[in-house]
């Protein structure tokens, strides 16, 4: 989900699953195919799932009789899902609400710290007020959704396990139901009824910020952990089905996620209809079999129709051909980015299958609003109406919400000593362990006498945030600190423990720097943490123009000190140079809150015994190259660097020579024009206009507020440009955004301009700022009144600033929020189109900073 703003062997069903033909054998020309025209032989190609829950008659009619006597208002409830922090439990008690989500970063009483009291409290409160009538006359329950992703992660001292991306270099389906498992325990002392977990996405470029959420590039091991990890949190049909110590699953995102062009979060997916079975379906077949309850509909497009948006997939894929029989909520305010909808209104998502808005901040009402005038009216269909609530009852029903106590009086609730429970931590360890890979390890110095002076450097080393990454405590993993973590360990802790254990020494050293020479230095280094959009890289060289890790490697091993390196990240990189320079390289992916798994694995015991040997095998190809972005498995031209499966274990006598290419390879004659406004602002960035008194985002042919009107204009087709103005009562202005920053450090080396054609119409004003923004606080801007005043009335022309101007004043180009701003006090009124950052043309730029 998003804030606002800010080979295992596989189950055949009954349809083709990967192959290294059909997934080689599709080329790009063919993935531009049209899916306007969906035809019975494209959905014949679909699984049909058997899954193990099946159609229960009592059930079933239960759902009619309830269905029978809810009126419009209380079936449009239910199909609502606002957030924890926009409202409260009396909009509970108002309107009954079918249920409710914490998005990250979001805390009971907005506390970070709550505790596991705190949490139940809400549940409570909020469980409370929608049973109770006296408002809605709905006594449905509510049930409350949580991202508990590796582990109950919003919680302050729960078990936070690997995440996906090391577990699947785990390659143990068991050790994954089991962490499922207790998963949704921890969940259910919180009086939590429902996860988003697991996502199944299957990562074909490593640039995207998401790739630890992917268990892999293969869907083999995708498809067999997604049945594991929901029978885990969901309990076995045969045994534990939704019983007092489970939770209802959520498979995410439907579809096609992991294949965007270039990686780009909520971007594009051009796969065939093919790769999409055979590549990104596949956690479906394995999730949905094992009886998944719920399943979010995914951000980004197929062939450019938005996937919360597609009936094809939703309704005809999902739920008539795979016989889903369960619910589809969508992700945050996704409903929002479909043609002709906004947060506040979209019929077209709920025609298309989405049964469930996801509708955080204050959009939830007017959605709500509209959603029931639509319904009245019959633009939604009240079959559709009727058949989403079904679904929604049908899951409460399953899931034994009309019959549990409330969620204080659960079984489990309050019994906090299972909160990172030492069983549990056991077994984080456990996953930590298998999770590592072992990448080099010249003249077997791994595993480490413990008996002996050992430096531990990096910023990572003693980091449990770092570590774990994002989607821990916070949204994006940032602003924790290790007391944020009761009862874990970072890994400098856990190799302390060994080193003492066993009689040595052992000292930490950010830096790298000693007093005492060391016998070996363990270096722990790698990705701050992120989320979903923020993570998105342009390439996957590591530290790119800041190699100060490299740097402190290159110090050590000049000192003749031999070096293990322990590599924290969310996705393969390119560390070329970072192996050179170090001995043993173990790829430690993102372990969590139990470092000392880490520690268990690099040491021998106190007698010189192996106590755990390196185990995890990579289920992501490694690169060659820092361009080397989407190397994948079957792939008909796959060389990379590491292959998939690869990994060292401690008896491999396997020397790795100091040579690996350290040349940056980038092509930059391929890098192609970055659209911003081509006829229309380009997704995914989005427009608005603003002045003191907030923006508007433009999804309208024409929009204003006190200072600034704009409307679509003509330039070389109809509508094509858009005309602003400013009444220059005001500062007032447009610009062009992303909900994350971009990395476009490729066109900031390429000597880049930001390049838009203008139509000057009146300009009456002493200033006018061309501002560019990057996070976290990074803000420039670059008058160009004088550039203007020069420029032709009432003609259009091209205008062009070097990109240099923008970074010499400050912007960060790797994480660019704002591309463009325009803005001003005085009165102005101008033509834009043609917006774009282009590679080249600095030297030429209208605007040049060279």
């Amino acid at each position: 989900m998003v804030i606002a703003g800010a080979g295992l062997a596989g189950c055949a069903e009954q349809a083709a699953t990967t192959t290294p033909a059909s997934v080689a054998a599709e080329k790009p020309a063919q993935q531009k195919a049209s899916l306007s025209a969906a035809t019975d032989r494209q959905l014949s190609r679909w699984p049909v799932i058997d899954s193990e829950v099946k159609t229960d008659n009592s059930t079933e009619e239960q759902i009619k009789s309830l269905l029978a006597e809810m009126t419009l208002e209380q079936k449009i409830a239910q199909m609502i899902q606002p957030e924890i922090r926009d409202i409260t439990v009396e909009d509970m008690r108002k309107y009954g609400f079918g249920s409710y989500l914490n998005g990250g970063g979001a805390f009971p009483n907005n506390d970070k710290h709550a505790t596991p009291q705190d949490w139940i409290a809400l549940a409570e409160s909020m469980y409370q007020a929608s049973i109770d009538s006296s408002l809605d006359g709905s006594s449905i329950p509510t049930m409350w959704g949580t991202d508990a992703v590796h582990g109950h992660n919003n919680v302050i001292g729960a078990t936070l396990f690997p995440h996906n991306i090391g577990l699947g270099a785990a390659n143990n389906p068991q050790l994954i139901e089991q962490i499922a498992s207790i998963t949704a325990t921890e969940v259910m002392v919180t009086g939590i009824d429902w996860v988003f977990a697991p996502t199944v996405a299957v990562v074909r470029d490593d640039r995207w910020g998401r790739t630890y959420e992917g268990y892999s590039e293969d869907p083999e091991i995708v498809r067999e952990y997604s049945r594991s990890i929901v029978s885990g949190l969901q309990g076995r049909v045969d045994q534990d089905f939704l019983g007092n110590e489970q939770v209802i699953a959520t498979v995410k995102h439907f579809l096609g996620d992991g294949g965007t062009v270039k990686g780009v979060d909520q971007g594009e997916n051009l796969a065939t209809e093919q790769q999409m079975i055979d590549i990104h379906a596949q956690g479906y077949v394995g999730g949905l079999r094992a009886g998944a309850q719920t399943v979010m509909a995914s951000f980004n497009s197929w062939h450019g129709i938005k996937n919360h948006g597609n009936p094809y997939l939703l309704t005809d894929v999902l739920k008539d051909r795979m016989g889903f029989d369960g619910f589809v909520v969508g992700d945050w305010n996704g409903h929002g980015q479909v043609k002709g909808c906004t947060n506040e209104s979209c019929p077209e998502s709920i025609n298309a299958g989405l049964d469930v808005f996801m509708v955080p901040t204050g959009a939830w009402k007017p959605l709500y609003d509209n959603t029931l005038a639509q319904a009245r009216s019959g633009e939604i269909p009240m079959a559709r109406i009727d058949d989403a609530v079904s679904r929604i009852l049908r899951v409460k029903l399953r899931a034994g919400l009309f019959d549990k106590p409330s969620p204080a009086q659960r079984q489990l609730s309050g019994k906090t000593a299972l909160i990172g429970a030492k069983a549990h931590r056991d077994v984080a360890r456990q996953a930590v362990r298998e999770s590592l890979v072992l990448l080099k390890n010249n003249n077997q110095l791994l595993p480490l006498a413990a008996k002996q002076h050992v430096l531990v450097a990096g910023d990572a080393a003693d980091n449990i945030g770092k570590q774990s990454g994002g989607w821990t405590i916070t949204w994006q993993g940032t602003n924790n600190e290790n007391s944020d973590f009761p009862g874990g360990s970072s890994i400098y802790q856990g190799i302390k423990q060994q080193v003492t254990q066993a009689g040595g020494s052992v000292s930490l050293s950010e830096d790298g720097s000693f007093e005492q020479r060391p016998d070996v230095a363990i270096v722990v280094f790698g990705e701050e943490p992120y989320a979903e959009g923020h993570g998105d890289r342009d390439d996957l060289e590591y530290q790119r123009g800041d190699k100060r890790d490299l740097a402190l490697l290159k110090r050590l091993q000049a000192q003749g000190i031999p070096v293990v390196s322990v590599f924290i990240s969310g996705r393969p990189m390119w560390v070329n140079a970072e192996l050179n320079a170090s001995d043993a390289f173990v790829a430690a992916w993102l372990p969590g809150s139990e470092g000392d798994g880490v520690a268990q694995v690099l040491f021998r015991d106190s007698e010189g015994a192996v106590q755990h040997d390196f185990s995890g095998r990579l289920s992501f190809s490694w690169p060659i190259r820092a361009d080397q972005t989407a190397v994948n498995r079957f792939d008909a031209d796959y060389a990379p660097l590491f292959a998939y499966g690869y990994g060292l274990s401690a008896a491999d006598n396997v020397n790795i020579a100091a040579d690996l290419s350290e040349v940056v390879e980038r092509d930059v004659e391929a890098l192609q024009a970055l659209a911003l406004f081509d006829r229309g602002v380009v997704t995914p960035w989005m427009m608005s206009i603003g002045s003191g008194k907030g923006t508007t985002r433009l999804q309208d042919t024409i929009v204003e507020n006190d200072v600034v009107y704009t409307r679509t204009i003509d330039k070389n087709v109809q509508e094509d440009a858009r005309l602003f103005t400013l009444n220059g009562s005001a500062e007032g202005g447009f610009a062009i955004f992303g909900s994350f920053p971009r990395d476009l450090r490729a066109y900031s080396e390429a000597k880049g301009v930001l390049s838009f054609d203008i139509d000057k119409r009146q300009l009456n004003a002493d200033s006018v700022l061309l501002t560019m923004d990057c996070e976290p606080e990074c803000r420039t801007s670059i008058d160009i009144v004088k550039t203007l005043q020069a420029l032709p009335a009432e003609q259009w022309s091209t205008l062009t600033v070097d990109l240099q101007c923008f970074a010499d004043k400050g912007v960060d180009f790797s994480r660019v929020s704002k591309p463009l701003e325009l803005s001003s006090k005085g009165q102005l009124s101008i033509g834009v189109a043609n917006i774009a950052i282009l590679p080249g043309g600095a030297e030429q730029a209208t605007i040049s900073c060279q």
